[in-house]
């Protein structure tokens, strides 16, 4: 069984599907995130595709991802849906960050935010560029996710 990661506590790798739309096109391929080392990372888990929660938290990040980029951080959007749903999703929002596929859920499971009924709990967690678990945020619900501007702040209070 995999060690759920506390905040300072390395975070385990992973090798999901995924895909990310630029421009026109929907590039699909595997993300792992080891490969991710020497910037920092933050991951948004999210119940589903096309809901209104949902949509309006990706919009937001996909929104503000210079600001998050700039701060240097990778976004990426995890949820059960398969690929072809975050394409459609992609599409029909706009959306630029990368949206990763996890159907058996053992992404979330390793991060202990796996949840009845609706899958996973939304969340969201930023890693620094040295694989370290440095903030989280965590609902009970699922109504709420944190804004661009918090992310951005919790970036700023990374270690060098």
């Amino acid at each position: 069984m995999t060690k759920i990661p506390k905040i300072g506590d390395i975070v385990g790798d992973f090798r999901v599907p995924g895909g990310r739309l630029n421009g026109e096109t929907f590039h699909r391929g595997d993300y792992i995130l080891c490969e991710q080392r020497g910037r920092p990372m933050i991951l948004a888990f999210y119940p589903g595709d096309d809901t209104p929660v949902c949509s309006a938290q990706l919009c937001s990040y996909s929104d503000g991802l210079e600001r998050l980029q700039s701060a240097g951080a990778t976004v990426w959007g995890i949820s059960p849906q398969n690929l072809d749903s975050h394409e459609r999703f992609a599409r029909s929002r706009k959306l630029r960050t990368p949206l990763l596929a996890d159907p058996d859920r053992s992404v979330a499971k390793s991060f202990g935010i796996t949840a009845p009924l609706i899958g996973l709990r939304r969340s969201v967690f930023i890693i620094t560029a040295h694989g370290r678990l440095h903030w989280k945020h965590v609902t009970a619900l699922g109504a709420t996710y944190p804004p661009t501007a918090d992310l951005t702040a919790q970036l700023a209070t990374l270690p060098a």
